[in-house]
C-alpha cells in the first residue's frame, strides 16, 4: 500500500490543509472488500472508470502568480484501490505552493502521485475555469421520477426489481432521486443516476423504488453503482448495461462512477448539476 495509508482515514476527522507539497497524505482504499460484500470475490462482471472533477486546483508559476484549472482525473474501474476523497482535497491543497513552469508540469507530478496510491494509470485533462468543455450534459431517455412507488423500509434489494422477462427490449432511464449516505461520516451523498440497457424489461416503479432504497444505505459512491450494476444485469439478464452515477460535488470534488459491459463505452463527462 502506499505510504499515505500509514496516516489513517481522513473521512471524519479535523484536519488542516498542508502548507507544503505532500503526497504521502494520498489514501487508498482497496476496491476488492467493497466487491466481496456484492458477492465480486474473483473477477468482475464489469469495465469503466470513475470520473472526478477537481475544482479547487492551483499552483503557483514561475513569477509566483497563482494558476488556477479544473481537472478531470479518469480512474479506471480495474485499479486495485479508489482514493479517499479528503486525502485527495488535501493532496491538491498541499499544491497550492507549489512552483510549476507550465500546466504539463503540474500534470505530470499529479497523475504519478495519484497513480502511484490507485497503482493504476490515472489520466488527468485541465481545463479553464470557463472552458466550454465544462458544461453539463442534457440526460437522454426517459426520467423515473414520476413513477408512483411503495415505500421501503430496509437496504436495497435486487429482488426489488421487477422484470418481464418475455419481453426484451432497449431504453435509457435516468433519476435525480438517489441519495446514499457515507460509510464513515453518514453524511448524504446525492446524485442523478443514468442506464441504457438491453434485456428483460424492467418495470419503472420497481426500478425508481430501489433507486430510492439507498437513502439510508452507506457506501461509497463506486460501491454503490457497482451494487447497482450487479442487481440490474442479474435480474434484467441484459445483453448489455451501461450505469452512471452522478453524485454532486463535497469539498471541491465531484464523483461520477460509470460502468459498462462494454470496454469501448465511454462515460458521460459530468451534469450541470454537479
Amino acid at each position: 500500500m502506499a505510504s499515505g495509508e500509514k496516516q489513517g482515514l481522513l473521512l471524519g476527522r479535523r484536519a488542516s490543509s498542508p502548507k507544503e507539497y505532500a503526497p504521502s497524505i494520498l489514501y487508498p482504499i482497496p476496491r476488492h472488500s467493497g466487491r466481496e460484500s456484492i458477492g465480486l470475490a474473483g473477477a468482475v462482471l464489469f469495465q469503466g472508470v470513475d470520473l472526478w472533477h477537481a475544482y479547487e486546483l492551483s499552483w503557483l508559476d514561475n513569477s509566483g502568480k497563482p494558476v488556477v484549472r479544473i481537472g478531470r482525473f479518469s480512474v479506471p474501474a480495474s485499479s486495485p484501490n479508489i482514493i479517499e476523497s479528503k486525502s485527495l482535497k488535501l493532496y491538491l491543497n498541499s499544491l497550492n505552493n507549489s512552483q510549476f513552469g507550465c500546466d504539463e508540469d503540474a500534470l505530470r507530478t499529479i497523475t504519478k502521485d495519484v497513480s502511484a496510491v490507485a497503482e493504476a494509470d490515472v489520466s488527468l485533462a485541465l481545463y479553464a475555469v470557463d472552458d466550454p468543455a465544462l458544461t453539463g450534459v442534457t440526460l437522454q431517455g426517459e426520467c423515473l421520477d414520476e413513477c408512483m412507488i411503495e415505500p421501503w423500509l430496509g437496504e436495497p434489494d435486487a429482488m426489488q426489481l421487477e422484470v418481464h422477462s418475455d419481453k426484451i427490449i432497449e431504453e435509457v432511464l435516468y433519476s435525480h432521486l438517489l441519495r446514499s449516505l457515507c460509510p464513515v461520516t453518514g453524511q448524504p451523498d446525492w446524485a442523478t443516476v443514468w442506464l441504457h440497457y438491453r434485456g428483460s424489461a424492467i418495470v419503472h416503479s420497481s426500478l425508481l423504488q430501489y433507486i430510492v432504497a439507498y437513502r439510508e444505505h452507506r457506501e461509497f459512491h463506486e460501491q454503490c453503482l457497482e451494487r447497482m450494476f450487479c442487481a440490474i444485469s442479474m435480474r434484467a439478464q441484459v445483453d448489455f448495461l451501461h450505469i452512471q452515477a452522478f453524485y454532486t460535488r463535497r469539498g471541491g470534488l465531484d464523483i461520477s462512477p460509470f460502468r459498462t459491459t462494454d470496454g469501448s463505452a465511454q462515460p458521460l463527462p459530468r451534469l450541470n448539476r454537479q
